[in-house]
């Protein structure tokens, strides 16, 4: 069995950074602050109702970004198996990379000031974009290499942690966008 030359594999990775590079110019063409307003970058921002939320590297949001990089890989892996790693990895940067830019439309940025507990969220730095999606790398390195009950292990520690800690988490924030709940709101809000 021959293998194929190292330039080869090195394609999806020169495209997975580039979707990267490209996300981050067009949200900075959009107008996205390229850091926090507040004019410096902190490693950890725990504060959920704030500004500063989702303007720095990462936040209780992050464990989110990680756990789509699960599904990512293993969706990807169960409806394109014959893809290399390298492949996959780049359609889930893709995926990821406009998700980022439709949360961060004036639509949904207003949607989920609307219908969420996140009143003083204004978007995502364009820094906490970058570092979102490099989270979600992260997930599908992770998942790549773990069991997957260990996955599966994660995701909940994840998702319990957070409903626990800041009432909120992926399920919670997708219902919350698509179907607001008020009971859900109100307990939210409680915190």
């Amino acid at each position: 069995m021959t293998q194929r030359p190292a330039q080869n594999r090195l394609h999806p990775i020169l495209l997975t950074v580039g979707i990267i590079l490209l996300t981050a110019a067009y949200l900075l063409w959009i107008g996205r602050e390229p850091i926090c307003k507040c004019g410096y970058v902190k490693l950890w921002h725990g504060e959920v109702v704030s500004a500063e939320n989702s303007q720095h590297l990462s936040d209780w949001y992050t464990p989110s970004h990680i756990i789509h990089g699960f599904l990512f890989f293993f969706a990807l892996r169960l409806v394109a198996p014959r893809l290399s790693f390298g492949w996959r990895l780049a359609i889930a940067t893709l995926v990821e990379c406009v998700w980022e830019i439709i949360e961060n439309s004036d639509a949904v940025i207003e949607r989920y000031r609307t219908v969420t507990i996140s009143l003083d969220y204004y978007g995502d730095s364009v820094i906490n974009t970058v570092f979102d999606v490099l989270a979600m790398i992260l997930g599908f390195w992770l998942a790549a290499r773990l069991p997957v009950w260990a996955t599966v292990a994660l995701i909940l520690l994840f998702e319990g942690a957070t409903m626990w800690i800041i009432r909120d988490g992926l399920a919670l924030n997708v219902l919350m966008l698509l179907w607001p709940l008020d009971w859900i709101a109100e307990w939210q809000a409680a915190r």
